[in-house]
């Protein structure tokens, strides 16, 4: 190694700016403060080119927390030959105490960290891959607005008194049903209609998400993973798009017990002197895959049986996956019944279950064959 073979860079960084510190890679050197660059392309090439002109040969490393902000800054920053590492904010170290929190501080501990090596980057996920995750996130957000309209238009009609005779809610006799109410007061149908309108607008927003969703799945490189999941019991296109879209490569947990931690479906643990605690789950980690999965679990109350809809979900996938899938759910109705002689909490019983459907799903994983992103191609989706 010549004198100047690493440089570390920490960006702190900000809709309008980000705020910049640098650190050389001898022994007992000090973290520097840089200043505030504008929050651009041109401003970040612009700092590389500075420390390329002022360490030439040295390797930049640079790190910034997780945010808003995106990975537009990592993927800039990798097609310029350097590293740079995103890390979330929860698992920055922190000193008991520390009450002061500035940008600079901020700047100045995220690169004497990187070079201590106490920093631990997370997963980025291919702009593929996050353009799919998007779109997924977004029909739940859509799914979430229709359900929040119906909630609005049942409320105005129990303050009111007003009860459906049928047995089908939101059905086309139901709607027809709304469609011609009258209610006491004209400001209040008034009201109605609007909430009437507002279903009917999310109900076609939400067809049209379920259909480009459908239409990009099909073509996404985790098609596969997609598709061999959904050979388990309680996962269906959605709950198998959610799942894989938000824990990305799954060949990336070398165990599955990594992924269950991932997920935050472990028990939190506080053990001292030879006793051992095990308490709630952590909850760390990504909160919509955990939730998608428990959601998955309650199908696994009932005895196992391969319905017609999941045989058709299997079909053309290898006997291994399905093997895999039909393992589970022997084990996981097992599971369940046991726990709750035991007299478990259902809601435990469940958690525990999801718990155990990571492991499954990462097991099917482990059987797809992905190809692999080519470089080249990698780089020509960031954004000039």
């Amino acid at each position: 190694m010549n004198k100047h073979s690493m440089i570390f860079i920490g960006l702190d960084t900000h809709k309008e700016f980000h705020e910049v510190a640098y650190c050389e890679e001898q022994r007992g050197a000090s973290p520097v403060h840089y200043g505030r660059i504008p929050s651009s392309k041109v401003s970040v090439k612009k700092l590389l080119r500075q420390f390329e002109s002022k360490y030439p040969g040295a390797t930049l490393h640079v790190v910034y927390e997780a945010g808003p902000c995106g990975y537009w800054i990592y993927r800039l920053i990798t097609s310029l030959g350097h590293c740079c590492y995103v890390v979330a904010p929860s698992l920055i170290p922190k000193k008991p105490g520390e009450r002061i929190k500035t940008d600079r501080r901020d700047a100045l501990k995220l690169v004497k960290l990187l070079k201590s090596e106490d920093l631990t980057p997370i997963y980025v996920p291919e702009p593929e891959d996050e353009a799919v995750r998007d779109l997924s996130r977004a029909r739940e957000a859509a799914m979430k607005d229709l359900k929040e309209a119906k909630y609005q238009l049942k409320a105005l009609l129990l303050r009111n008194n007003i009860r459906y005779e049928g047995t089908a809610n939101w059905s086309k006799k139901h709607l027809r049903w709304l469609t011609e109410l009258i209610l006491p007061h004209p400001a209040q149908q008034i009201v109605l209609q609007e909430q009437l309108q507002t279903i009917e607008e999310r109900i076609r927003r939400l067809e049209r998400l379920d259909n480009e969703l459908t239409h990009h799945v099909h073509q996404w490189r985790y098609y596969p993973v997609v598709k061999a999941v959904q050979a388990m019991r309680g996962v269906r296109l959605l709950v198998a798009v959610g799942v894989v879209a938000e824990l990305g490569d799954l060949h990336r947990f070398d165990h599955p017990r990594k992924l269950m931690a991932y997920l935050g479906l472990v028990p939190s643990e506080q053990s001292s002197g030879g006793k051992r605690h095990l308490g709630a789950i952590t909850k760390a980690g990504n909160g919509r895959a955990r939730r998608l999965l428990i959601e998955g679990a309650y199908s696994y109350r009932y005895p196992a049986n391969v319905s017609t809809e999941l045989q058709l979900r299997q079909e053309g996938l290898p006997k291994d996956i399905v093997d895999i899938a039909w393992k589970a759910q022997l084990r996981l109705y097992k599971r369940y019944q046991r726990m709750s002689k035991k007299g478990k909490h259902y809601n435990l019983i469940i958690t525990a279950i999801a718990r155990e459907m990571a492991a499954y799903i990462w097991a099917i994983a482990k059987e797809v064959v992905l190809t692999p992103v080519n470089p080249k191609l990698r780089l020509s989706r960031v954004p000039a």
